[in-house]
């Protein structure tokens, strides 16, 4: 059975005052229920991603607000797990869509993020790490620590670092969607605020609002991306207990199912939308992926091996860095920009990883279609 995306849409990304939490999700399902071929009755269930609702909106029961957008109310749900929420909700409609109970549904993500002060903003993202065990930790610092090790084991540089956000800024350009349309330096990278060494504020990606969605069908259409695999990959929530700061071992379990449910290799990846949270995370990432031999991650990003002309695309939307990372919509978001791209024939095959807290939870997708 073939699961196709059928339609698509994403919001501006970016600091959105003007718009509530409940103005994104409706954008974002009657946006993408016009660039689909299906009208409201079509719909079948919704899914919704979102982390923080109840925390910086004060708003739960998202799935009856999700539902109440469509004319037929259709049955709806929330699903979370931390900044993967997005990936999670895209799984259970899948396994909704291959049960045969349902034949086309829509996914929805959407965050709003930067009604609230940083402080509030940090302590509700600070609920994706181990509470008891990462009390007074921040993502920041939890990353840190990974870039120290990577940089200890394996030689990785500053300016490797600073490639990575460099790069998706560059990238970020190509997208009128993006939070930030700027070019920076490595030099202006490495001179931004420290923030937990060896990351400073130009490694982060910032805090953001929007919303994404896809309309997923098992029915017959022409001209439609097609999920060719997907999977799922867990660890300890807290870094102490891992087997590795270098690996994030969640992200390598669902590549692997991912790739053999797909039945391809990574070299068979034109472009690859991953969660760069940190600029020391997409180094992982192009490694845990396969993409490039461990260790190697930093030293392929500053020599361009990850853009236009190299090995494979890393974050052709300009990935969380610089598209912006509206938490519960970046899963759907990947999913909803790499679908385009197949669209409209610009690549073959895309992968997507997202990553929930610091690297508890992760989900790969692959996407692929015909030219």
């Amino acid at each position: 059975m073939k699961i196709l995306i059928a339609g698509s849409y994403i919001t501006k990304f970016g600091e959105l005052w003007e718009k509530s939490l409940k103005d994104l999700i409706t954008e974002a399902e009657l946006g993408v229920i016009k660039n689909s071929k299906f009208d409201d009755e079509e719909i079948e269930a919704i899914f919704v991603s979102n982390m923080a609702g109840g925390i910086f909106d004060g708003q739960l029961h998202l799935g009856a607000m999700a539902s109440g957008v469509l004319k037929n109310y259709p049955p709806a749900m929330r699903v979370e797990g931390a900044c993967a929420s997005g990936g999670l909700a895209m799984i259970v409609a899948e396994y909704a869509l291959l049960s045969g109970k349902y034949k086309t549904v829509m996914v929805v993500g959407a965050e709003k993020m930067t009604d609230v002060s940083n402080q509030m903003a940090t302590e509700g993202l600070n609920g994706a790490a181990d509470t008891e065990a990462e009390f007074g930790s921040t993502f920041p610092g939890l990353y840190a620590l990974m870039a120290q090790r990577h940089m200890k084991e394996f030689g990785t540089t500053r300016d490797q670092l600073s490639a990575v956000s460099v790069k998706n800024h560059k990238h970020g350009l190509l997208n009128p969607l993006a939070q930030f349309h700027k070019e920076i330096t490595i030099s202006e990278v490495n001179g931004s605020e420290m923030i937990a060494p060896p990351l400073r504020l130009l490694d982060c990606s910032p805090i953001s609002d929007g919303a994404a969605a896809v309309i997923l069908t098992t029915k017959d259409l022409p001209n439609c991306p097609e999920i060719m695999g997907f999977g799922q990959g867990m660890d300890s929530l807290s870094l102490a207990k891992r087997k590795s700061l270098t690996t994030i071992v969640a992200g390598v379990k669902a590549a692997d199912i991912a790739y053999k449910m797909a039945g391809i290799k990574p070299g068979d990846i034109e472009a690859a939308e991953i969660h760069d949270c940190f600029s020391i995370a997409e180094i992982l990432a192009i490694e845990d992926l396969g993409f490039f031999k461990k260790g190697l991650g930093g030293k392929a990003t500053i020599e361009g091996k990850t853009t236009y002309g190299g090995k494979v695309i890393i974050n052709p939307s300009g990935g969380l860095k610089s598209n912006g990372h509206p938490v519960g919509a970046t899963g759907i978001k990947q999913i909803a920009y790499l679908s385009q791209l197949i669209r409209d024939k610009k690549i073959k095959t895309g992968l997507t990883q997202n990553i929930g807290g610091s690297g508890a939870t992760a989900v790969v997708h692959i996407l692929g279609g015909k030219r």
